[in-house]
């Protein structure tokens, strides 16, 4: 994918001095400059700066906005996503690594799934993961924040997908009612009273549309949860990430929701996806849904 353009790095008053750089810049240097801002990572990550860099002065930019606190992914402009370099663009959310735990339970779950929405989908990647593994599925995503679904478009573009703007199911078009095989929806799952304790390379970078989900955390999941079986196909599938401490009544919002529920845990990546199937009976309801849709449409 194409390297970052170089812009000016951002103000951060607790960020360190702006090392003096020999010239060209070594990878020392780079180094160096990562590890005094506090960079765990910093040999990993200056490679990945150095390769992303087209020019020494963009090289010197690049670090600068690292060291001033700007996320690494933001930085060289895209994300590792399972498998795939997800691009990413600044004010929307960063895939994160235990996600993709997500994408192995989707696929796991409907391994021939033909219809895939990626909901409150932030760049895509979700979509893009399960799009890539499955070969040729009808895609489509959607978020409510349209810078979101700017980069989205960037990334399932090459894989046919179509992006969507809008609230949840509001968004989506009026044909998928009754066909959707896997429905991913990576909510904010944040408790409003918490959001200003999370790192500030997410509460600082990243919309809080994609971060807070409301009193307990679980605002967005239960609408999920509530509309999810007018979409789903029979035997369809929603999954949603939360937190261990959520899961409980996460779980009972998709049982409310008319879903065959379960509770998939990773422990090593400390993932929790809860994972509902609507059952493959009353299709003759599903079929009157689909009839009411395009009456409304």
């Amino acid at each position: 994918m194409p390297s970052p353009s170089p812009s000016s790095s951002p103000e951060s008053p607790s960020s360190p001095a702006a090392p003096s750089w020999p010239w060209p810049p070594s990878r020392d240097a780079v180094v160096g400059a990562l590890r005094a801002a506090g960079c765990v990572f910093a040999e990993d990550e200056a490679e990945l700066i150095l390769a992303a860099a087209r020019t020494p002065d963009e090289l010197v930019v690049l670090v600068e906005r690292r060291v001033a606190g700007l996320p690494l992914e933001l930085v060289v402009g895209w994300a590792e996503f399972h498998g795939l370099r997800v691009a990413v663009e600044p004010g929307v959310f960063v895939p994160r690594r235990r996600t993709e735990f997500l994408v192995t339970q989707a696929l796991a779950q409907a391994p021939r799934a033909s219809v895939v929405v990626d909901l409150c989908c932030g760049s895509g990647a979700v979509g893009a993961a399960l799009a890539a593994a499955l070969g040729r599925v009808e895609l489509h995503a959607a978020d409510i924040d349209p810078a979101a679904v700017r980069c989205a478009r960037r990334n399932v573009a090459g894989l046919g997908g179509h992006v969507h703007t809008g609230d949840l199911f509001e968004a989506l078009p009026g044909h998928l009612r009754g066909r959707v095989d896997i429905l991913a929806a990576n909510v904010p799952y944040v408790p409003t009273g918490e959001v200003p304790l999370l790192p500030a390379e997410a509460r600082d970078h990243e919309p809080l549309t994609a971060l807070d989900g409301g009193a307990d955390g679980l605002d967005v999941l239960r609408r999920v949860a509530a509309g999810a079986t007018r979409w789903l196909a029979p035997g369809g599938c929603l999954l949603v990430e939360t937190s261990e401490r959520q899961a409980p009544d996460a779980v009972e919002a998709f049982r409310r929701g008319g879903l065959t529920t379960r509770l998939a845990v990773d422990e090593e990546l400390y993932a929790h996806v809860v994972v509902g199937t609507r059952g493959t009976e009353a299709i003759t309801e599903l079929r009157e849904i689909e009839v009411l849709g395009a009456d409304t449409e």
